[in-house]
């Protein structure tokens, strides 16, 4: 069988996942890397023996027309030029989260995928993890009943990334758009993906990015010292849906907490689950209240993850599945990071239509 030949656009930290799961995949090529970054991109095609490297991804995908898809793996502000000239020149897209800088450049990369006829996915990589499918194992036997609420927190004491991360017209955003995404979408993707219609969301910058600090990040990124920090170090928000539920969100890159903390809370008619550490679902019984944990690990492991993923996205390619509903749920989450930076800014509810 002949193998699906793979390009990477943007080597910078997320495109080791993808790489790495590329490699494992018995049905791929890794074919050739892209970056603006030359120094970087050399290293990269040196560690994982690519060859074929340009720091102009249109002249790659020109001179390698033998491409079948890509990986965008770039800052935020060229997911959607990359993506939409990958599309153009005929080629399978998985489009690192945020799907773009808004809503607008979201829908034009759908309307490529549309006009060329190649599939645009978009990677929510939560989706993916053995605590998602844990706990839609559970919904789906209905032992939630009815989710109306659900509260999430992405929240790191001192978790900036620097360089492009807090650079506004790079990122277009902060712990918003880089964290909060991830647990918007699953949220929204366990309560059965209901559309929103408004938001009430704050944002705020209080602290900053603290390069001063001692105890650095321990997630960050080559920057150098002259990036700026215009984002939020902290947002939050409440979203309603058309079917009434309500989801609460929190994101912060710097707060003044005691440790990092991610939560997944689902409330529902029949019981509620909590994901992180550990699944856990409360209900009743016999008239009694009811805690019940797994007699097996169900914190979310990293394991296997991002090659969940990608073998997702390659499957799709090669039985042709239809991924249409994954780019449109991106889209819709850009209209809700649109709505709660505007409701911010103009300190109101903001109707998304």
């Amino acid at each position: 069988m002949q193998k699906l030949k793979i390009a990477v656009i943007g080597t910078g930290n997320i495109s080791n996942v993808h790489i790495k799961a590329y490699l494992k995949n018995p049905s791929v090529e890794l074919y050739a890397f892209c970056d603006i970054d030359e120094e970087k991109l050399k290293a990269q095609g040196a560690q994982y023996g690519v060859t074929r490297l340009y720091t102009d991804e249109e002249a790659m995908l020109r001179e390698l027309p033998e491409i079948d898809a890509v990986s965008v793996c770039t800052w935020n502000s060229a997911h959607a030029p990359c993506t939409i000239l990958a599309l153009r020149y005929g080629k399978h897209v998985l489009c690192e989260k945020p799907m773009a800088m808004n809503a607008t450049e979201a829908r034009a990369m759908i309307d490529a995928s549309k006009k060329y006829g190649k599939k645009l996915m978009v990677g929510f990589v939560r989706r993916f993890g053995n605590d998602a499918a844990i706990t839609k194992d559970f919904i789906e036997a209905g032992n939630l009943g009815e989710i109306y609420y659900a509260k999430t927190t992405y929240l790191r004491r001192n978790g900036c990334p620097g360089g492009w991360f807090g650079d506004k017209s790079r990122s277009g955003g902060g712990p918003l758009i880089d964290l909060g995404v991830h647990v918007i979408d699953l949220a929204r993707y366990l309560m059965g993906g209901p559309t929103p219609v408004s938001v009430y969301g704050a944002t705020f910058n209080c602290i900053g990015e603290r390069k001063y600090l001692r105890d650095k990040a321990a997630y960050s990124i080559r920057g150098k010292d002259e990036d700026p920090f215009t984002v939020e170090d902290m947002a939050t928000a409440l979203i309603r849906f058309d079917n009434g539920a309500v989801l609460s969100v929190e994101a912060s890159f710097n707060l003044h907490i005691k440790k990092d903390t991610g939560t997944i809370e689902l409330f529902g008619s029949k019981g509620g689950a909590k994901l992180s550490p550990e699944f856990e679902l409360y209900t009743e019984m016999n008239d009694y209240l009811v805690d019940v944990n797994l007699n097996m690990p169900s914190a979310l492991s990293f394991e296997g993850l991002f090659e969940n993923e990608i073998n997702y996205y390659v499957d799709s390619i090669l039985s042709d599945r239809d991924l249409s509903s994954i780019a449109e749920d991106g889209c819709t989450l850009m209209k809700i990071l649109d709505a709660i930076y505007l409701s911010a800014s103009e300190k109101k509810e903001i109707l998304i239509k």
